[in-house]
């Protein structure tokens, strides 16, 4: 048992702790987004494209990704019905989270993730805690890649996103 005059000094120094690991942790975002065609990841890594599909009509969302190794295969894929979403933004944060969790899931855990939507893929690799409304669905981003072995965080050009948006159109 501590004396609990210092639980304030602990908990600031847990804080300062937290916040360097996060600087320590965040990750370099390349210049990809003139790519207009997909290209392969180095050896060993896999490519997780996924895109987002707004569907007013219906009041869904659409989410599709695709995760592609070295030769360009398929290794996996996904196509499916998300929630009602306010804006673009919404639609394409919860399909990162989406497709990070089924890549998770289906075993990968040396990922380069790819999206076509710049400011979004910017605020998942900023090392910044988002005060968006959305900030909480950034920060689980993040907290399911930082369990990763090794992550990288692109943004490309939509035409090099094609697969994953057709995906996301069939949902």
């Amino acid at each position: 048992m501590q004396d609990p005059s210092r639980l304030g000094q602990r908990a600031r120094d847990f804080l300062e702790e937290y916040r360097q690991v996060q600087t320590h942790l965040s990750l370099p975002m390349p210049n990809t987004r003139n790519q207009r065609s997909w290209s392969r990841p180095p050896q060993r890594y896999f490519k997780l494209n996924f895109d987002a599909a707004v569907f007013n009509d219906i009041n869904a969302s659409g989410v599709g990704a695709v995760i592609q190794n070295d030769l360009g295969e398929v290794m996996a894929s996904l196509s499916a019905r998300g929630p009602q979403v306010v804006d673009n933004e919404e639609a394409e944060v919860l399909a990162c989270r989406k497709a990070l969790e089924f890549a998770v899931e289906s075993g990968f855990s040396e990922l380069i993730i790819e999206g076509d939507n710049e400011f979004v893929m910017k605020s998942i690799a900023g090392s910044r805690p988002s005060l968006s409304r959305l900030g909480h669905l950034y920060a689980d981003i993040q907290c399911i890649a930082s369990g990763l072995h090794s992550v990288f965080i692109t943004c490309v050009h939509r035409d090099a996103n094609s697969v994953a948006h057709s995906l996301a159109r069939h949902a």
